[in-house]
């Protein structure tokens, strides 16, 4: 008997043998023999409720995610906002959802509850809107759960008729090449290269079409009223939001009235408006932003800070049809069916098969969910329609717009330009759509259903995508066999800017994170062309988000479930350099503002100090003890320049090396670079006694060096081979006598001033507290100095003679590369008959700087440095070393403690400091613990990083600390990349 066919035995009264029945069969006494199924789980009442408030109104979104990192979310009860984040444990490092932040900025609501949240593109600004269209923008730039008002709502009006059915915000003013047209890179497809695992990078420009605020660190937000107003928010120059408005459709009846609205830029550099009706009319309306900005030929124009501006705003109505025309198979439908839950506009973007741009499509969604007591048998269902905007006849735009002047009383009349909207087949989709937005540069459509299931769709075809794994040419993170769903009774969900993870809103009110999960394998039994495939998605997934200035760290989440493969976290980074070209090679006397200022560089060491941290208190990879020291090191190189220059502060200029609170915060920074020098001398003067690895030198290779440091989880030797480390290490000690020199100076001025006092009858200083306490803060940084066993200026000769044998030997040994490259390009120009006088780029230095790329990547990375470096080595520790060890303390600085650089990792150590529950702040460089800080409720004030872990003390930025103020501006983010988020209250123990 097989285990499809389960048998009824039933008893003959006659005595006969018993009767068999297979269930299989039971069908066919009803009929056709169509198996039997159960019903579908009638919808629930909040369900129906979500449906209404969508088909209500087009403004209800009430949870968002921020290219920051924030979650934004409205409490069920409509007078809060909840503010989330995911951020990774210290026990072991893994990513999880926080706790949520309550909050309410406002002492009551009297126009209703909140109803809608949208965030800007950049400036982590937050829009929340009540019923009555109300409009709150929240600036999250300092923390990510603790905001700022950017604008208040008080002078907004109680009124129905001006409740937001629709939300855009512009796009921002890309920075670059003024002269060439602004794009945004697309680094995607990689594409396979033969039968090898490689991967080829086919990066393409979007073009970016506006429009913009003219200025790139500023937004504008755009709003759509029932009542047919266009409500603008824009940034003045004096940091105040202002507000436009325009009437896009002049409302008589109430079938007039705005349901639903849509906004999107346009190739021309103007808004297209999609607008449903109460009536089931579909306008189209175009507006035209005029900054009042003189316009320069052939350059973006970005006016001066001090510039008002004064926006003007025009409009022409497009086309018009209706949205909903009843065919003969809808007769006994319920009302739901003539009713928009969504609307969406989809911009014209070029077209890869010719030089044109496609139609602007308008999409709507109508979800139908069966009553329960239906007559009728129906599935729940949403019908997807969507029209294509299109012009029969060319027609100038501003034209059309100069023209507008003289008919503006003809509202709600569609100009004659030609335009139509041509309906394309509905899609049915068997389930309830509760979002829909737009990925992948508006290539991609993205549904998301109640029953936690993501659908994404070809904008063009509305073909299924993702649905199989396709190793050969990777768009996305899905095509490599990830797949990505919530759990079901949703009630509304939001991607990440990453679409690496989702967070929901479920029916029983608990809000979740769901991260894409790998279906094709485990990971320790993944192929070389499964880890292959998985580097060059991470790869293309990273850098189209550090090109939107997104964050990252979900896709750290994801990533930490393969950490276990030593291989991928370092050919993540180095195919990332490779394709984004990201300098690493810092062997030149270049200026060290080159290196600090490389963002994407400290991206990859962010990358490297995350998969390489296992949690706190636990031993660190290697490679991730050096990018930790590295992100230090360039976070304290900034902070003692930032403080070291004339800043203007409302008009006045003011240093903040005149606070003693910020000259303290320098003392701990002083403190912690002086001991790293001190451990470095230890760690490399260890090495010089070590004989093995001393004979180890003697070896043509030095792969057998690397292993044997790699054993030994060393990096000392690394740290000054780099020559992006050495440069940062040669920074801090450059800025480390920099500041010894101000101390002295500073010192011996106060005590001068305390003698001239004396002298003078001891006359009463009104100022004598603040120079007591700069006084005191200075001689701290002397101390400091003058205390450390090992000098920064001459630590920083023993580093600038090491940087002359390094370049010595990549010129040396890379030479012939230079040369043989150089007479490839000669020959072929003679080839091909060009002239040989003609200009052209120093083939045989880029030859050389490609080398000089490759090893510095590798060393960056704690591989094997370049067999040149054998003789670089052998001299450093046979003689720079050795003679730099002769006039150093080597006892003392055996026995020196380090505890405050975390750098550490033995058991006893680890288990020291957890003991202890001892950490390091991130600002102030002093190690702090739960007994520190504490408000009256007895709970430690911290900010701790989202990404790894770091924390500082939650100082409060106050207008008497001009200069504290600033710095602490500084630390939105932490020395990692990470975003800063306040800690909830930890119990005093």
């Amino acid at each position: 008997m097989t285990s499809g066919k389960m048998p009824l035995i039933l008893d003959n009264p006659m005595g006969g043998e018993a009767m068999q029945v297979d269930l299989d069969d039971v069908d066919d006494l009803f009929g056709d023999g169509a198996p039997l199924a159960l019903p579908p789980r009638p919808a629930s009442k909040r369900l129906r409720q979500r449906l209404d408030d969508l088909r209500e109104r087009g403004c209800c979104q009430g949870i968002a995610w921020a290219k920051g990192g924030t979650i934004a979310s409205i409490t069920p009860d409509g007078q809060q906002l909840q503010l989330r984040y995911i951020r990774a444990k210290s026990k072991d490092a893994t990513f999880a959802l926080s706790e949520p932040t309550t909050i309410a900025p406002w002492p009551s609501l009297p126009g209703g509850p909140l109803v809608h949240l949208s965030w800007g593109p950049t400036n982590s600004e937050l829009a929340a809107i009540d019923a009555v269209g109300r409009v709150i923008i929240l600036n999250f730039n300092a923390n990510m759960n603790r905001p700022s008002i950017s604008r208040k709502w008080d002078s907004d009006s109680l009124d129905d008729s001006q409740a937001i059915v629709g939300t855009y915000w512009l796009q921002n003013l890309p920075v670059g090449n003024p002269r060439s047209p602004p794009y945004t890179p697309c680094y995607a497809p990689a594409v396979k290269n033969g039968n090898g695992n490689n991967y080829n990078y086919q990066m393409s420009p979007i073009i970016s079409t506006g429009p913009w605020h003219p200025h790139p660190s500023k937004s504008t937000l755009i709003c759509i009223t029932t009542s047919g107003m266009l409500r603008m928010f824009w940034g003045q120059n004096t940091g105040k939001i202002e507000e436009s408005t325009l009437e896009l459709e002049g409302v008589t009846f109430a079938g007039d009235l705005i349901t639903h609205a849509a906004v999107c830029s346009d190739k021309t550099k103007t808004l297209l408006i999609a607008l449903a009706t109460a009536s089931k009319q579909l306008r189209i309306v175009q507006v035209l932003i005029n900054w009042g900005i003189p316009k320069t030929e052939g350059t973006q124009s970005v006016p001066p800070t001090n510039q008002t501006l004064n926006p003007t705003l025009s409009k022409r109505h497009v086309a018009v049809t209706s949205w909903f025309q009843p065919g003969s198979s809808d007769l006994h439908v319920d009302a739901s069916m003539s009713k928009i839950t969504h609307i969406e506009i989809l911009p014209t973007i070029p077209l890869k098969t010719s030089k044109e741009w496609s139609p602007v499509v308008i999409l709507t969604v109508r979800s139908i969910v069966p009553e329960p007591n239906s007559p009728y048998a129906q599935e729940p269902q949403s019908i997807i329609d969507r029209w294509e905007l299109l012009s029969d006849q060319q027609q100038s735009l501003h034209s059309a717009f100069e023209q507008l002047g003289a008919r503006r009383n003809s509202v709600g009349s569609t100009a004659p330009n030609g335009s139509r909207l041509k309906k394309l087949e509905p899609i049915v989709v068997n389930k309830i759509v509760i979002g829909v937005s737009l990925v992948q540069f508006g290539k991609v459509l993205c549904f998301a259903y109640s029953d936690g299931s993501v659908e994404y769709r070809d904008r063009f075809t509305m073909a299924e995508m993702y649905r199989e794994v396709n190793l050969e040419r990777i768009n996305s993170v899905l095509d490599v066999g990830f797949s990505q769903s919530g759990e079901p009774l949703c009630l509304q969900m939001a991607l990440s800017p990453t679409n690496f993870s989702l967070v929901q809103l479920c029916e029983d009110g608990q809000t979740k994170w769901h991260p894409i999960n790998y279906t094709l394998s485990e990971p320790e039994s993944m192929t070389d062309a499964q880890v292959s495939a998985l580097v060059a998605t991470f790869t293309i997934s990273t850098a189209q988000t550090a090109t939107h200035g997104a964050n990252i760290d979900d896709i750290l989440a994801v990533a930490r479930n393969f950490v276990s493969k030593e291989t991928f976290a370092v050919e993540w980074v180095k195919t990332m350099v490779q394709m984004m070209k990201i300098t690493v090679d810092y062997t030149e006397e270049a200026p060290h503002d080159h290196l600090i200022k490389n963002n994407i560089l400290q991206m990859c060491l962010s990358i490297i100090n995350y998969l390489g941290w296992r949690g706190d208190y636990q031993p660190r990879q290697s490679w991730g003890k050096l990018s930790m020291l590295a992100l230090n090191l360039r976070n304290i190189v900034i902070m003692i320049t930032l403080s070291s220059n004339t800043i203007t502060i409302n008009k006045n200029a003011m240093n903040p090396l005149d606070e003693p609170e910020v000259v303290s915060v320098l003392a701990g920074c002083v403190k912690w670079s002086t001991d790293l020098l001190c451990w470095l001398c230890d760690s490399l003067f260890c090495l010089f006694d070590d004989p093995k690895f001393m004979n180890i030198l003697k070896q043509p290779q030095l792969a057998q060096m690397t292993a044997y440091l790699r054993s030994k989880n060393e990096i000392a030797l690394h740290l000054v081979l780099c020559s992006a480390t050495r440069g940062l290490l040669s920074a801090v000690c450059r800025r480390i006598t920099l500041l010894d020199s101000f101390s002295t100076r500073a010192i011996t001025w106060y005590e001068n001033r305390e003698k001239a006092n004396q002298n003078a009858g001891g006359a009463s200083d009104p100022r004598a507290a603040a120079h007591a306490a700069l006084y005191a803060a200075y001689q701290k940084i002397r101390r400091h100095t003058s205390s450390s066993l090992i000098k920064a200026d001459e630590f920083d000769k023993l580093l600038t003679s090491l940087s002359a044998d390094i370049r010595s030997a990549y010129n040396t040994s890379l030479a012939p590369l230079g040369e043989k490259a150089a007479k490839a390009a000669s020959n072929s120009q003679a080839a091909q008959g060009q002239n040989s006088n003609a200009p052209r780029p120093d083939v045989a230095q880029e030859a050389i700087s490609r080398g000089r790329q490759h090893c510095e990547m590798n060393l960056l990375l704690l591989q094997a440095p370049p067999p040149s470096f054998v003789s670089v080595v052998d001299k450093f520790f046979n003689k720079d070393l050795k003679e730099f060890r002769a006039h150093s303390d080597v006892a003392k600085l055996y026995f020196g403690d380090y505890s405050i650089l975390e750098v550490q990792d033995g058991p006893r150590t680890l288990a020291k400091r957890k003991a202890a529950g001892l950490k390091v702040d991130l600002f102030k460089k002093v190690e702090v613990s739960r007994q520190m800080r504490h408000d009256a409720k007895g709970r430690i004030l911290w900010r701790g990083c989202a990404r790894c872990g770091s924390i500082m003390e939650d100082l409060v930025m106050g207008t008497n600390k001009p200069g504290l103020s600033f710095l602490l501006r500084q630390q939105g983010h932490c020395c990692c990349g990470g975003r800063m988020a306040v800690l909830p209250g930890i119990e005093q123990s």
